[in-house]
């Protein structure tokens, strides 16, 4: 049997008058290289869920992307990191939420499902965790970047303003990195990472962390998701989409379209999101300007794109 991998690195989140030649030939880089290696797992014959873990953690210690390295900022100015990843030949999953300190948010949460009895753990708790299985852990100027810094300043002047919340750029709103994969044998895995939304609550969390919202896999399809977080919480967006393929017997492309083009945009929700399903076809739909995204399928064929 073939493999197929795809990937994202957020819905939303630059406008197409704004990229510059040289920003998207650095976003088609990072693009490629997460893409690489989650292909070489896939190529050494490595399961799903190892290919998800590498694409994402690639994605993380890129600083273009809103995810470890390049997080935005909370309302306070500091990260807080989310993660969760999902092996769907077992419906093994873990997830990390207001990580500051852990370097690769997703191998935390790889070690949640691989070494705990928990899903999900959370703040001071999980970086203490990450630190007891020798992750790589990173002091608070590790994740520092001038342009989300600057970010988090714009937005907390258009607040102070009297700027609503929900009138928020959609640059302000999205910002994730995930992965899908199915390997040789047959099994499918995803993965999600985000710094969250520029200026959210302290404290908040939002859809990547939770199992069933940003993030799904099961022996039909996996699914990453990117967005407006709360929408697609609301909508268990990515359960959603199996919940499709399983109950309604509709194909990946139809299940994947009627979520993000009808069922999100009927709750006021942008953003888009990745799936693979057990045949190896591939599904990125997007109802915003751009999605960071690339894909290889199980004929070989290597995608790479931002815009539609």
């Amino acid at each position: 049997m073939k493999f197929a991998l795809a990937l994202h690195g957020g819905a939303g989140t630059l406008r197409q008058a704004d990229l510059t030649p040289e920003r998207e030939a650095e976003l088609h880089a990072g693009l490629d290289a997460a893409l690489d290696a989650g292909l070489a797992m896939l190529q050494g014959g490595r399961a799903a869920v190892d290919a998800v873990l590498a694409a994402v953690r690639t994605l993380e210690d890129n600083p273009l992307f809103n995810a470890g390295r390049g997080a935005v900022f909370n309302d306070q100015g500091f990260v807080e990191l989310e993660a969760s990843i999902m092996d769907g030949a077992t419906r093994a999953a873990g997830s990390v939420v207001g990580v500051r300190r852990t370097r690769n948010p997703v191998e935390l949460a790889r070690m949640v499902m691989a070494h705990t009895p928990h899903v999900s753990l959370g703040f001071e708790a999980a970086d203490r965790f990450a630190e007891e299985q020798g992750l790589a852990m990173a002091p608070p100027e590790y994740f520092f970047t001038q342009s989300r810094w600057d970010a988090l300043q714009s937005e907390l002047a258009r607040l102070g303003a009297g700027g609503s919340e929900r009138d928020a750029s959609e640059q302000v709103k999205h910002g994730t990195v995930g992965a899908v994969a199915l390997d040789a044998s047959g099994r499918l895995a995803a993965a999600t990472s985000t710094g969250g939304r520029t200026a959210k609550m302290a404290g908040r969390i939002g859809d990547s962390a939770m199992i069933g919202a940003g993030t799904w896999a099961d022996d039909l399809v996996a699914v990453s998701c990117t967005g407006h977080g709360e929408l697609f919480v609301r909508s268990a967006a990515a359960h959603e989409v199996a919940s499709r393929l399983r109950y309604l017997n509709q194909s990946l492309v139809d299940a994947c379209d009627d979520l993000v083009f009808g069922q999100l945009i009927e709750l006021g929700g942008s953003g888009g999101l990745i799936a693979i399903d057990w045949e190896g076809n591939i599904a990125m739909p997007f109802n915003t300007e751009g999605m960071y995204r690339a894909s290889v399928d199980i004929d070989g064929r290597r995608s790479v794109a931002i815009f539609r």
